[in-house]
């Protein structure tokens, strides 16, 4: 399964649970595997909190502060190699495993979308490996 997420900001946490959790619905799977996984080189997929909105913007602060904005040789091509940077360390998927129908995420866990180039349209990709 597949959907998209518009984002609205240059760089932008955009909580995505629920379509995951839909998506691991659908698939009617009692237990297995989810794959969560965007296709963009200047996007990735995390597992963190979802409780506090401010955790979100703490990690973009945290990749800006590790991750400076220009000088890259990159940046001569389309003046976007943080953003590439950023999403190489947090990586393009997730895999959580599926129990009872249900993802196994922590109780104040949650999937988001990490856009660091953005606005944009973002397609994540979701797949459940059945095991039972």
């Amino acid at each position: 399964m597949e959907f998209t997420v518009s984002t609205t900001k240059k760089q932008e946490l955009v909580d995505i649970t629920h379509q995951v959790e839909e998506a691991v619905a659908k698939s009617g799977a009692k237990e297995g595997l989810c794959n969560v996984y965007v296709a963009h080189a200047t996007a990735a997929i995390a597992i963190n909190e979802n409780a506090d909105p401010n955790i979100t913007l703490d990690i973009i602060d945290a990749l800006d502060k590790t991750v400076k904005e220009s000088g890259w040789r990159h940046d001569c091509i389309d003046n976007n190699a943080a953003a590439h940077i950023k999403a190489a360390i947090v990586g393009p998927s997730e895999t959580i495993p599926v129990k009872d129908g249900k993802l196994r995420l922590g109780r104040w866990q949650g999937i988001f979308l990490c856009d660091f180039d953005g606005p944009r349209k973002r397609t994540v990709a979701v797949t459940v490996i059945k095991t039972k």
